[in-house]
């Protein structure tokens, strides 16, 4: 009996103890489709979890998810089960490369795609009730400037761009920026340059868009890096796995895992900011209580 209460203290110990650490969270977004998003978040969260970090990756394309189908994970509850009531945002929780904790989200469901700011609202809240020991979420957001994209990126610490070196992509990369930083107070983005084909590329991309940047926004951009084009990580896709698992020394892979060498020293939040954020709780040191997703 008294083993059991004392397992029962050293429990609640690690949950309040999990619970009032602040969590870096990184929201990998980029205007257009078709970019590689999620194939960056994936690599890049399955990267720093390899590397030791407590990792959660947050599949936020809610109406058209594929994290799971790029990580061969076999699902059986998704955020749309969350936002319905049927399951809590624990039970959708599926186990990935490394530990790596990954949130689904459903495909092909019309509701998702259009879910009202309350219900984005809900979904960042509910992470509150979360005891896991995480410090980084990576969110995969959806393509476009939908409500859903901008709200999960102003909730984010850290916001990662992925342009390609195409006019529809750096055009819509700059429409992000201007929306997020003139309408929702986003001052700092990282820009990664993906898909590259040549040396020098990438760093010319982000020229390109720094320069416009700097004209017309009062925003800071960093430089991520560069992906370049590779054939591996296409075969990496085919065999839903992650590049930097399948193919770690390939061109791709290298590049993909110096990203998350770099974000891993992004700084953690100092604090709450006084708007809507994930884990909020932990960065002011207490949970103000139990959360429900839609109210």
């Amino acid at each position: 009996m008294r083993d059991d209460r004392l397992k029962a203290t050293q429990a609640e110990r690690l949950r309040e103890l999990n619970s009032t650490r602040p969590v870096k969270v990184i929201a990998v977004t980029g205007g257009k489709g078709g970019v590689g998003k999620t194939t960056v978040s994936s690599n890049l969260a399955v990267s720093i979890a390899a590397a030791g970090r407590d990792v959660m990756l947050v599949d936020a394309d809610l109406g058209l998810a594929n994290v799971d189908v790029l990580l061969g994970l076999h699902t059986r509850f998704h955020l749309g089960h969350v936002v319905a009531g049927q399951c809590t945002l624990e039970d959708a929780i599926v186990t990935g490369p490394h530990g790596l904790q990954i949130v689904p989200a459903a495909s092909g469901v019309q509701h998702m795609a259009s879910l009202s700011a309350a219900e984005h609202a809900g979904i960042i809240r509910a992470f509150s009730d979360l005891y896991h020991r995480v410090e980084v979420l990576v969110v995969d957001t959806a393509a476009g400037l939908s409500d859903s994209v901008l709200t999960f990126s102003r909730a984010a610490h850290h916001v990662l761009i992925v342009v390609c070196d195409e006019p529809a992509s750096i055009t819509d990369a700059y429409a992000l920026i201007k929306v997020l930083s003139r309408e929702h107070a986003v001052q700092r983005f990282q820009i990664l340059a993906n898909q590259t084909r040549r040396s020098g590329e990438g760093p010319a991309l982000y020229d390109k868009i720094s320069r416009v940047c700097d004209r017309f926004l009062n925003v800071t951009l960093e430089f991520a890096g560069s992906v370049p084009y590779d054939d591996y990580l296409r075969r990496a896709v085919q065999r839903q796995t992650a590049v930097v698992e399948a193919y770690p020394a390939s061109i791709s892979s290298v590049a993909l895992k110096n990203l998350a060498t770099k974000a891993d020293k992004w700084s953690a939040p100092q604090g709450a900011r006084g708007h809507l954020e994930f884990f909020v709780e932990r960065m002011v040191g207490a949970r103000i209580g139990p959360t429900t997703v839609l109210q």
